[in-house]
């Protein structure tokens, strides 16, 4: 059981050398989606660590096997969607992203795991509905 120990420790230790990736590219802010003011705060509040290149990388996010899995959850957010770079997305993929917001607002994010560590960025009804109105207006004028 000793030797287990050691062993387990050991291998936390030399996976602290082996870094994750966690960069915030520098990125044209002209790209940037445009939020209207009662929609910018909730969308940078739930949505811009894992969608944006903005993210505030925690603490947490340095210390492996932590930062193996953040590092993971925000590279494929960005692939999925990412504000930083809105406007390089043609009007389809724009229209589609707004279809996957309105659906992802409901409950499906921010993901119950990122609300663990930020109460802040837990969505009310009520800032769902906000979420979801606005994106339904965008999603029904095209």
């Amino acid at each position: 059981m000793k030797i287990t120990l050691i062993i387990l420790v050991a291998i936390l230790i030399g996976m602290q050398f082996i870094p994750a990736e966690r960069v915030n590219p520098e990125f044209d802010k002209s790209k940037e989606i445009v939020l209207p003011e009662h929609i910018k705060p909730l969308i940078q509040n739930a949505c811009y660590d894992c969608h944006s290149y903005e993210t505030k990388w925690p603490w947490y996010s340095a210390i492996a096997p932590m930062s193996y899995s953040v590092s993971y959850n925000v590279t494929n957010a960005r692939k999925g969607l990412n504000f930083s770079i809105w406007e390089d997305y043609d009007d389809e993929t724009k229209h589609n992203k707004m279809k996957e917001i309105f659906r992802a607002a409901y409950a499906a994010m921010p993901l119950g795991d990122y609300i663990r560590f930020h109460s802040e960025a837990d969505l009310s009804t009520e800032q769902r509905t906000t979420i979801r109105t606005w994106a339904k207006e965008i999603i029904d004028s095209k």
